[in-house]
């Protein structure tokens, strides 16, 4: 009997450990905390060098002059990747043209949604379902002035002791009439990782 119960009360508590093993728990963090889970590109670097390449923009004096008396139209182009790292440039471009139009100095065009508007406006002239009045006509869309485009590349160095990664955010505003570029500007970034020696 004695044996019996022991199995029981050992298989019990191993049932209950591989249970309380297995939890996790989900709570939520802050999302402009500084992340530091390791050296390859993450949420405070694009958060940097939005920020920063956005504040630069916005206080040149080329971009005061030329946002004085009205709002541009500009386009963001995605922004080439020279990294080795699977990069998702087009939340940093998200990120700098949503700050851009907060402020009030510019308007964009979306490139990304030029086929879905051409289907929309296909939709309301040949559908035969819009009150023709009514539909949106064609050509009568506002051209960009500007483009923003830039790179992002990176240089990776690493030995037995230690990993070091570079990125370079390089920005440009160009007049799309003239073929100028306007404005621009770069921000660095360097993440350095020592390599933890294990004592005996």
């Amino acid at each position: 009997m004695n044996k019996l119960a022991l199995v029981t009360t050992l298989g019990l508590t191993l049932v209950i450990a591989a249970g309380c093993a297995n939890k996790s728990v989900v709570r939520y963090g802050d999302a402009t905390a500084v992340e530091t889970t390791d050296i390859n590109f993450g949420s405070t670097d694009l958060q940097k060098v939005a920020a920063q390449m956005t504040d630069s923009l916005l206080l040149s004096p080329v971009v005061g002059t030329l946002t004085q008396n009205t709002r541009p139209v500009m386009f963001v182009e995605r922004l080439k990747n020279k990294t080795s790292e699977h990069i998702d440039t087009e939340s940093i471009t998200d990120s700098i043209s949503t700050k851009l139009l907060r402020s009030g100095k510019f308007r964009f065009v979306d490139m990304g949604r030029v086929e879905a508007a051409r289907e929309q406006l296909k939709f309301q002239h040949d559908g035969g379902m819009v009150d023709a009045s009514k539909a949106t006509q064609f050509g009568r869309q506002i051209g960009a002035q500007y483009m923003l485009y830039g790179n992002l590349s990176s240089i990776v160095k690493s030995n037995q002791d230690k990993s070091d990664v570079y990125y370079k955010f390089t920005l440009r505003l160009m007049d799309l009439e003239s073929g100028l570029v306007e404005w621009a500007d770069e921000t660095e970034i360097r993440k350095t990782k020592a390599k933890e020696s294990v004592g005996w």
